[in-house]
């Protein structure tokens, strides 16, 4: 078994519980104090409605990706036409994945702080890339997500391996073991390496990519 926690402090990660109140454009409170970059929100209370919607900066305006499906970003009703969010809040609509009365929900708000954390975007080139996320020693957690097409969320640790190698990686969207033959990561001290291997598919030519990394 292999274990991630993650410490809420201002300006890295936070997490606050609602109730929604079928309202669009109610805002919620957060203590990142710092605007956040990516969201996920979940519905606590029943087995309908399910599905973890992510905000991403980097997404279109409106769009969405779904944290437990691969599909590509789409126009969502999670935060579609309500305002971005700020340091003290964020906004979300009336659908019942995010706001729906008197459902509980769940949101998790990261944010890059330098040298610590990131939240960015790339295109992919066909062959390998280096990703700066401005560390000094490396990425010790690596989540990507292609939204141009479909796409598993795949991850990596250090703690399982980072290696100039092949590096096991699990994907947040299935219930699969880890997969442990190819080489889709490699190590690079600013960031991570991404490398195009069919298993994974994190650089393919002209496609887009979100990820989240760790130092």
């Amino acid at each position: 078994y292999t274990l991630w926690f993650w410490q809420r402090a201002k300006g890295y990660m936070d997490v606050v519980a609602y109730t929604g109140n079928s309202t669009s454009g109610r805002t919620v409170a957060h203590s990142l104090s710092v605007i956040p970059e990516m969201i996920w929100i979940k519905q606590r209370d029943t087995t309908s409605d399910r599905n973890w919607n992510v905000y991403h900066k980097s997404l279109a305006t409106n769009n969405i990706v779904k944290l437990n499906l691969t599909a590509a970003e789409s126009y969502g009703g999670a935060f579609a036409n309500v305002s971005l969010p700020t340091d003290s809040n964020f906004t979300v609509t009336g659908s019942s994945q995010v706001n729906y009365s008197p459902r509980g929900y769940i949101a998790y708000l990261f944010a890059s702080l330098d040298g610590i954390s990131k939240v960015g975007s790339y295109t992919g080139n066909g062959s390998n890339q280096t990703i700066d996320c401005g560390f000094s020693a490396g990425a010790r957690f690596i989540l990507i997500k292609r939204t141009d097409a479909t796409g598993d969320w795949h991850f990596w640790d250090s703690a399982r391996g980072i290696v100039a190698g092949n590096d096991p990686h699990l994907s947040l969207n299935t219930t699969a073991a880890e997969v442990t033959n190819d080489d889709s990561i490699d190590p690079a001290n600013a960031g991570f390496i991404v490398n195009q291997v069919s298993a994974t598919n994190i650089n393919v030519s002209s496609a887009t990519y979100i990820f989240y990394a760790i130092a």
